[in-house]
């Protein structure tokens, strides 16, 4: 079975989207599972993890509207606040629903690179482990350390998201190897192989994602990656048969029994679908 272990669908008219930028056509328009499912059948893949792109419960809410729609959403990982621990409840809620996987606090975004160890927002790790939920691990090379204390404090079953979003368009490679390789080595983290793309120059070529994704094959092994598309931000450098081309190149070394782990098996597991 093939899975994408992460893509989005949005509507800007909800208008919780913060990040997104009004100028930019590609993300700033409304994605509907209609725009993916031909997509999806050209590429084999059978189901779907769709991650959430707003800091509101209420996108939550409309992710698992969609999936109750659409055969092929498999899992949903929402948001709840951690800032606020009567949103507890509010977890507790959302896990009851058949395809609510987890969650993902947008630490990408958030401007203190150390907010996740503040003492106040510890009680929604606790939650995401106590309840058996999923732990999307959203950020930048910057976060590393700091991952790896929470990670290592908690024990949550965890994704690290777009491989930590190395700066490949700089061929940054040293400080953020290393960080990775302690996740993979005193946690037991997976990595999302996605993300990637949007991170190099806008001319990238699969040669220079090859050192990104070899260090993650050498330290994560093919049973700890899942990949994902990240569609459809993804688009602004490659589309989605662009990218799975590229990263089915970056692994074609691999035996047969590992390419299907990377590209449906692990993500099958992780999210138990």
């Amino acid at each position: 079975m093939k899975v994408d272990a992460h893509h989005h669908l949005w509507h800007p008219g909800r208008g919780d989207y913060g990040w997104m930028p009004k100028d930019e056509p590609i993300l700033n328009r409304a994605y509907g599972p209609g725009d993916l499912a031909d997509t999806l059948r050209e590429h084999g893949i059978e189901k779907t993890v769709i991650v959430q792109a707003a800091p509101s419960v209420a996108e939550t809410e409309y992710m698992l509207g969609l999936a109750d729609a659409t055969p092929w959403i498999a899992g949903v990982v929402g948001w709840i606040d951690f800032e606020d621990p009567s949103d507890r409840a509010t977890l507790k809620r959302l896990a009851g629903h058949p395809k609510f996987r987890g969650v993902r606090p947008m630490i990408q975004d958030i401007v203190d690179t150390d907010w996740m160890l503040r003492d106040d927002v510890q009680w929604g790790f606790e939650a995401v482990a106590d309840l058996d939920l999923a732990f999307d691990a959203l950020g930048f090379p910057r976060h590393l350390d700091n991952f790896h204390t929470i990670l290592t404090r908690h024990r949550m079953r965890a994704v690290i998201d777009h491989c930590m979003k190395p700066d490949v368009a700089a061929q940054a490679l040293d400080e953020w190897a290393e960080g990775m390789a302690r996740l993979a080595r005193d946690t037991d983290a997976c990595v999302k192989l996605s993300g990637l793309v949007t991170e190099a120059a806008p001319d990238w070529s699969p040669d220079a994602l090859q050192p990104y994704v070899d260090h993650l094959i050498a330290h994560f092994g093919p049973e700890r990656m899942m990949w994902g598309s990240d569609w459809p931000v993804c688009r602004l450098r490659a589309e989605y048969g662009d990218w799975m081309r590229a990263t089915e190149d970056l692994t074609a070394h691999l035996s047969e029994v590992d390419r299907d782990r990377i590209f449906g098996g692990t993500a099958a597991v992780f999210y138990r679908i």
